[in-house]
C-alpha cells in the first residue's frame, strides 16, 4: 500500500488521482472513474467530486493507496 499525504484536510477523487500521478489529467481521471475501476473504502466509486479525507484507500487495479494528512 503507499501512503499519498495530502496538503489540506480533504480532497476530492479526481483530485486524489492526479497528485497520485494515477492519471494525468482530470479527463483521464474522469474515464478512469465512470470505468468502475476506482474502488473507494473497498466499494465501486463512480462520483469524481467524493470527498476523501485522510484514512481512506482508494484501489485502482492493483495499487492500494491511502490518504494520510501531511
Amino acid at each position: 500500500m503507499e501512503r499519498i499525504p495530502i496538503e489540506t484536510e480533504s480532497i476530492e477523487l479526481a483530485a486524489f488521482l492526479k497528485w497520485a500521478q494515477v492519471v494525468g489529467t482530470g479527463g483521464q481521471a474522469k474515464m478512469l472513474i465512470q470505468s468502475r475501476r476506482v474502488k473507494v473504502n473497498g466499494q465501486v466509486e463512480l462520483r469524481r467530486g467524493r470527498t476523501l479525507v485522510p484514512g481512506d484507500r482508494v484501489e485502482v487495479g492493483a495499487r492500494v493507496l491511502e490518504v494520510v494528512g501531511s
